[in-house]
């Protein structure tokens, strides 16, 4: 039975002991390209999956500071097992905002009961990633038609549920959204169906150099049926201000400083194994002064970046408390300055690592490359260059930084 978790504290400590429970293989699910289901059970068995559901309805509603600390905890672990549930509590938060009372009731239960829910949004065929061709299209005996091809479905093929991003292809164009792109493109929803509905195909496709166990393959949709109460509106989550994208892009960030993290305990570990260097002139690896030196580096920039994480989340966390303009607008700068300094950290600390480490970190079946794979992978989830590009438009002019998923 599935336990419901009461307060952030308690996500916490839970978050910590499936950590260590997964990092005992996680060099060899990564090496073997074993997928973990057993791992995900024992993730919905422990309740995390539903700390965000709000307290009317049962859960935690815990803060996205508790949450972002729960991400970078299991990503210390498993980058890879860490990113399944992302999109998990990205849908949960839309379902919070444009959800009817009816469909809240069900699928925040089900989250409850450790459901899994996965998402089908990205495309390739489009001009940019922000372009859709799959489409929800109304059917004259009720409800909808859903057909297209979505790919990176993170955690689809462990999914009870996918959510999948659809043009509402029978609606007309809706009003340009302040903040947000100057076009009036056709309203888009999100679509709440099970993966095992008639029509719905995921392939176990992905073939990245990292992130190698997310499963984050292909998802067809052939004429999947659709009803009414489980759609939901998705473009309006712009029209106002929101934290919406900065939810998603912090525990994108928590995921970064995660990797990073475990890295450089990886890197301590293999100090303690290392020879010194002969012209060091001293007993151990760990007294090399050039090695502390750079060791001590590597610790203030992964402290940084922590400590960039918490003071994004707690932004958020503010802005949730009282939605503006200008308070929604600093939680989103706050977070893409957060994403920057987390992919920097993971990148540059899973390469240092065989620095400290020596030849022999680098010997195959420590596997240890999966922390440069998984970060190298995971930090091209959205372009930095953007981020900071806001950031600097912020500080130099006051330009608010656009409404999107993405920021």
């Amino acid at each position: 039975m599935t336990h419901v978790i009461r307060n952030g504290t308690e996500a916490q400590e839970v978050a910590r002991k499936l950590a260590a429970s997964f990092a005992e293989q996680a060099a060899v699910r990564d090496s073997e390209r074993r997928l973990p289901e057993a791992e995900l059970a024992d993730l919905s068995d422990s309740g995390l999956l539903g700390v965000t559901v709000p307290a009317r309805f049962g859960g935690a509603a815990v803060e996205v500071s508790v949450l972002a600390e729960v991400f970078r905890t299991l990503a210390t672990a498993d980058g890879s097992l860490a990113q399944i549930p992302h999109s998990h509590f990205v849908f949960l938060e839309a379902l919070r905002l444009q959800g009817t009372e009816e469909q809240q009731e069900r699928f925040f239960a089900a989250a409850l009961a450790g459901a899994r829910f996965a998402n089908a949004q990205a495309e390739r065929g489009g001009r940019t990633a922000a372009d859709d061709a799959t489409t929800l299209r109304r059917r004259p005996e009720g409800g909808y038609r859903l057909d297209g091809e979505k790919f990176y479905s993170t955690g689809a093929l462990f999914a009870d549920w996918l959510v999948v991003r659809a043009v509402l292809a029978d609606e007309a164009p809706s009003a340009p959204v302040a903040g947000g792109p100057a076009s009036t493109p056709t309203p888009k929803a999100v679509a709440f169906v099970r993966r095992d509905t008639p029509g719905v195909t995921v392939q176990d496709d992905w073939a990245g150099m990292g992130q190698r166990t997310t499963a984050s393959g292909t998802v067809l949709l052939d004429g999947v049926l659709v009803d009414e109460d489980q759609v939901v509106p998705y473009t309006p989550i712009f029209a106002r201000p929101t934290t919406y994208g900065a939810r998603a892009q912090v525990l994108h960030a928590a995921l970064d400083v995660g990797i990073a993290r475990g890295a450089l305990d990886a890197a301590v570990v293999q100090v303690g194994r290392a020879r010194p260097w002969f012209e060091a002139g001293v007993g151990r690896a760990a007294e090399e002064p050039l090695l502390v030196q750079q060791a001590g580096e590597l610790e203030i920039l992964v402290r940084g970046a922590e400590a960039l994480l918490r003071e994004a989340a707690a932004a958020i966390d503010a802005a949730e408390a009282d939605l503006t303009d200008d308070s929604t607008a600093r939680a989103s700068v706050a977070t893409a300055v957060a994403k920057v300094a987390g992919a920097r950290a993971a990148v540059e600390v899973s390469s240092a690592l065989f620095e400290l480490g020596g030849t022999r970190s680098a010997a195959e079946p420590l596997n240890l490359s999966r922390y440069w794979r998984d970060a190298r992978t995971h930090t091209l989830h959205d372009p930095t260059r953007w981020k900071v590009q806001h950031v600097g438009r912020w500080l130099l002019s006051g330009t608010p930084p656009p409404r999107h998923g993405q920021l």
